[in-house]
């Protein structure tokens, strides 16, 4: 009987021997695809300039007690130097112990679950209605897109101008059916419902155009052959038209949500964040923090790092979820 005498190569050898090899193989990587690799550098270079530059001063300023009236500034030849010091994580320590950051965190996913089911909800109606043959649907389709085509400043303008209580359109409305006017941004009740309502006009045409393109690459035979086992619309919808729109629906759903999550516009343009700070999200209220009164940048620098780490912390979540129930996304 032979024997082998060579070495068993072990998991840990694998291992080894994969991490000596890894820098030979950036560089046959870089060699063999110096072409690509040129074309991406100078997006690289602006991600790093535009976006990692600025993270990392963010998360570096969290950790001092940087404001206005220590941070380094010139004012004609005169050059004043900063005086902020590293005071760790006493920001972030701050912040989580004071119940105005948790009852920002409870409107905040409040406004980012309503907008969402909302968004998600109406546009899956509308884009199961447009996949029908129906007379003038690309005109429907054209109507229905516009929100998304007006900038979110333009609308959260003309929004403010319509809840307006004593000259908006909504109130004289109102007013002709004999009711009366409505303080819109004036009571908090209102003032969210009014914001949801602009968020919500918003986003439901993006929600739309996604799920009707998930809708249209779903194959019309499998329609056709529940219908011949006779499976009525509710059954094809439940069991067709979900089903192939899990994935579709996993990524705009989880966009939606951070985007809505981070809503700035629409919160600061039509109610300023009142009455009083009633419907300040969290990013809004960094930005005050910031921008307003003796401006804390150490403290809206903290609040943008745990807004940041609440998002990934939930984009991972969310796929962790998906893969768990069968979807490769």
């Amino acid at each position: 009987m032979a024997v082998s005498t060579g070495k068993v190569r072990t998991a840990g050898d694998s291992a080894r021997g994969h991490r000596r090899d890894s820098p030979g193989r950036l560089r046959r990587s870089l060699a063999t695809h110096w072409y690509a690799w040129t074309m991406v550098a100078p997006v690289l270079v602006v991600m790093l300039v535009l976006i990692g530059w600025p993270l990392a001063r963010g998360v570096y300023l969290s950790l001092t007690d940087a404001t206005e009236a220590n941070i380094g500034r010139t004012i004609g030849v005169n050059v004043i130097p900063s005086t902020y010091e590293f005071v760790g994580l006493d920001n972030y320590l701050q912040i989580l112990g004071s119940g105005l950051f948790w009852d920002k965190v409870a409107w905040t996913v409040i406004w980012t679950v309503a907008c969402v089911a909302l968004h998600y909800g109406i546009g899956l109606g509308l884009a199961v209605m447009l996949n029908r043959r129906m007379r003038l649907r690309s005109l429907y389709r054209v109507l229905l897109i516009l929100p998304w085509a007006v900038p979110p400043f333009v609308a959260a303008f003309i929004w403010r101008y319509l809840y307006n209580s004593d000259y908006g359109v909504i109130n004289g409305f109102l007013k002709l059916a004999g009711l009366g006017g409505v303080g819109w941004l004036d009571d908090p009740t209102t003032a969210k419902i009014a914001v949801i309502a602009v968020n919500v006009w918003l986003g439901v045409p993006f929600m739309m155009v996604a799920l009707l393109g998930g809708l249209q690459s779903i194959p019309a035979e499998l329609y056709e052959a529940a219908e011949v086992d006779g499976a009525d619309p509710w059954q094809r919808f439940r069991s067709i038209t979900l089903p192939g729109l899990r994935q579709v629906s996993g990524t705009v759903v989880l966009l939606g949500t951070i985007w809505t999550f981070n809503m700035f516009p629409v919160i600061f343009l039509v109610t300023g964040g009142g009455p009083g700070s009633e419907t300040e999200i969290l990013v809004t209220y960094a930005f005050r923090e910031a921008f307003t009164g003796i401006r804390n940048y150490s403290g809206s620098a903290a609040w943008g790092v745990i807004i940041l780490a609440m998002l990934v912390v939930l984009a991972i979540g969310y796929r962790r979820t998906l893969r768990r129930q069968g979807d490769p996304w």
